[in-house]
């Protein structure tokens, strides 16, 4: 039993050690101020430039709760990252739109971005590749089936 693995915990210290390592890394690049997720959503927007893009868009993509996407995008409009436009016929809808500093800050993190995944990919052949994002995809859709108000996997079209 002591030599068990559990998915999770392997999961949490792959976390823990990206995440000490882009914390490093932003240091090292002068970005101290930008998290993760505020770099992802940066990077979802820059791919989007030119599309309406909604924090309804931001909380489906990213599976985050609608008061934690609120919460960063006030802190990414405060640290200048990005502004909310009205749009013409709904001056309630806001779509959200990168800032010049966003824009530098993204081609930076993606400079970044290609050196981490080429260390990660390290050693993996495309088969072991391809494997790994198939068992995280079914992981991904346990987990997102136990949030309440979904259909268990079984009851919906396509699952296995």
């Amino acid at each position: 039993m002591a030599d068990e693995k559990y998915v999770g915990m392997e999961i949490s210290k792959i976390h823990n050690l990206m995440r000490r390592d882009f914390c490093k890394t932003t240091q090292d690049a002068h970005l101290e101020e930008m998290t993760g997720k505020n770099g992802w959503i940066i990077g979802y927007l820059a791919e989007r430039q030119g599309e309406d893009v909604f924090q309804k868009d931001i909380e489906t993509s990213f599976s985050i709760r609608r008061s934690t996407v609120s919460n960063m995008l006030k802190l990414m409009e405060k640290k200048g990252y990005i502004r909310r436009e009205s749009v013409a016929g709904d001056a309630r809808l806001k779509k959200i739109c990168l800032t010049r500093k966003a824009l530098d800050t993204h081609r930076l993190l993606m400079e970044q971005i290609a050196r981490k995944e080429a260390l990660l990919r390290r050693n993996l052949s495309e088969e072991e590749l391809q494997s790994f994002f198939a068992v995280l995809e079914k992981i991904h859709r346990n987990l997102e089936y136990t949030e309440p108000g979904r259909m268990p996997l079984s009851e919906t079209k396509g699952g296995e």
